[in-house]
């Protein structure tokens, strides 16, 4: 089986001002002295991300954006491209947040947009797929359908370069959080269908993480399950402490 390196990705959503950025970083850095083996990243908000990039620069703290734009430049206010994302430093994109897609409207052709544009200025996607507790029934039905219009055209050596995360919708935020079992259920679902339409070295090989109410005390559990690579966090990951903890009972 192929060695799957876990990515502990930290979800700030609109939290912080640069300040506070660089004072996290300043206080969360010294927790990776020791750290191998697992991808760290933070992912702050567009008007932190200079900053960051500045002070992550030769350190093992990788720095990710919370959405882009599919086009290069132009007349679309509000919206961040490839090129300024680079320019920062960002390395990795998120695509597809589910508070991307259920209040901002990205539809599944527009998250296949931006993936592809991610993917295009060599910048690294993570793919956020899941249901919500309406949904939950018809789990499978729904991740498959977004997997199947998110990765059109999407061939297997491309696949190689994208982490998928499964965000169960009716965790994020609620405290609630799917059991180490059912999150491994849903994302043995993603595997199974990165099976069935690339081939089992690409489903072996691409990293899937859980998001949900990720939190240190069942971040051990949850990353003890088979499938799961890792973890999106999000209110635990504003925190040094917290998020520092969670990465420790990854690698314990």
């Amino acid at each position: 089986m192929t060695m799957r390196h876990p990515l502990i990705a930290g979800n700030w959503k609109m939290h912080k001002t640069p300040q506070e950025t660089e004072e996290f970083i300043v206080k969360f850095l010294p927790k990776l002295a020791n750290v191998e083996a697992i991808e760290v990243l933070i992912i702050p908000p567009f008007t932190c991300l200079d900053r960051a990039g500045k002070l992550l620069q030769g350190q093992p703290l990788q720095l990710g954006a919370q959405d882009m734009h599919y086009e290069e430049e132009g007349a679309f206010t509000g919206a961040i491209s490839a090129r300024m994302l680079k320019a920062c430093g960002c390395s990795y994109v998120l695509v597809g947040h589910s508070e991307r897609r259920e209040l901002f409207h990205d539809d599944d052709t527009i998250v296949a947009r931006k993936l592809n544009a991610v993917l295009d200025a060599d910048l690294m996607p993570i793919l956020c797929v899941g249901e919500t507790l309406s949904e939950h029934d018809l789990v499978e039905e729904k991740i498959s359908r977004q997997l199947t219009e998110d990765l059109a055209g999407i061939d297997g050596s491309t696949l190689a370069r994208i982490t998928i995360a499964y965000e169960p919708i009716w965790a994020i935020g609620t405290g609630k959080t799917a059991t180490p079992e059912v999150a491994q259920e849903t994302i043995s679902i993603i595997r199974r269908f990165i099976v069935t339409n690339y081939d089992e070295a690409s489903a072996q090989g691409i990293r899937i993480l859980y998001g949900g109410s990720v939190k240190p005390a069942n971040a051990a559990s949850l990353m003890a399950q088979p499938d799961i690579d890792g973890a999106l966090v999000g209110g635990a990951a504003l925190v040094a402490e917290s998020f520092g903890q969670i990465v420790d009972a990854v690698r314990s």
